[in-house]
């Protein structure tokens, strides 16, 4: 067994996840060495056999996705690869998958095992809804609905600019408290894990797990904002077969 972080959260019988590291594959640095991404400078064949090695591990169909920051929910399906950053199934075996070098993956069930979820989540998509328009997408109510929060760019590494905390206080006011001012002038520090639970409460989801790790400070995992070029990891969610 690789070395793979497994969410801690209640997520009922049937319903499997987990997020790989940088450890386990065949890709040479920079993407050393469990790289999943297809899209960033890689050996074409290191990826297909690190993907070859995730699917064999868990005996699942990942649905990869062509992410674009928006916030399209596709129907999971691993035969093609839809244009969207976040997908949903209810088929066993067919396991939703992100990748993700610093932004926010977030995993989605229903409480009862039923249906699961994957989004994408940088700023821009957070801001835009993705996470919103993923849990309309399970057609349950938000109280029936659990969310886990992945590795993502923690609150004392993510700087940004006004732009960025006006998008998310111009439509959700009490998003304020997720920003502080930073050292620099003109900049504040976000937190990514209070945006997307502030976002996903205003929105009747309220039972959110994990928002614990830093990419940026982990060397477990690729950073897009601590290396450039790099890898990509994947966090998937899936249902057992019966």
């Amino acid at each position: 067994m690789r070395d793979l972080l497994i969410p801690q959260w209640p997520a009922p019988a049937g319903v499997r996840a987990c997020v790989t590291t940088r450890a386990g594959g065949v890709s040479k640095a920079p993407f050393d060495s469990f790289n999943l991404g297809d899209h960033v400078g890689d050996d074409p064949d290191a990826v297909a056999e690190n993907r070859q090695r995730l699917t064999s591990e868990f005996s699942i169909a990942p649905a990869w996705l062509k992410q674009v920051h928006g916030v399209a929910v596709a129907d999971a399906d691993p035969a093609r690869i839809a244009e969207a950053d976040a997908s949903w199934t209810a088929t066993p075996g067919i396991a939703c998958t992100v990748m993700t070098a610093d932004c926010l993956p977030a995993l989605f069930c229903d409480r009862a095992g039923t249906r699961v979820a994957a989004a994408h989540a940088g700023w821009r998509g957070l801001a835009a809804g993705v996470l919103e328009t993923t849990v309309d997408s399970l057609a349950v109510p938000g109280s029936e609905i659990l969310v886990w929060l992945g590795p993502a760019i923690g609150p004392q590494a993510f700087e940004v600019g006004t732009e960025v905390r006006d998008a998310f206080i111009a439509t959700h006011p009490e998003t304020h408290q997720a920003f502080v001012p930073s050292v620099n002038a003109g900049r504040f520090m976000a937190d990514i894990y209070a945006l997307a639970r502030l976002r996903l409460a205003a929105h009747g989801v309220t039972a959110v797990y994990g928002g614990g790790e830093c990419t940026v400070s982990d060397p477990r995992f690729f950073s897009y904002r601590r290396n450039n070029p790099t890898g990509r990891f994947a966090s998937l969610v899936w249902l057992e077969h019966a």
